[in-house]
């Protein structure tokens, strides 16, 4: 699946790409540090807020924890 931005693509996909070997090489054989891939995680989430930024969508929408709260069980309009 392609990133929120066309832009973070790339970004997107070395990411996923580190964290499927990350999870499979490593957290499955019982390794749970979770630092491998920090460093590409935070590249892809900056650009996806700047594109979040770029479309007009709230980041603070997004940050905002609906679940176990009043909001979850509402139905959306």
């Amino acid at each position: 699946m392609n990133s929120i931005g066309e832009a973070c693509n790339e970004a997107k996909q070395q990411y996923d790409s580190c964290f499927h070997t990350w999870f499979s090489e490593r957290f499955l054989k019982g390794d749970t540090s979770d630092n491998a891939c920090t460093h590409l995680f935070k590249v892809y989430q900056q650009c996806v807020k700047k594109a979040m930024k770029e479309q007009h969508i709230e980041l603070k929408d997004m940050e905002t924890n609906y679940l176990e709260t009043e909001k979850e069980k509402k139905p959306h309009s």
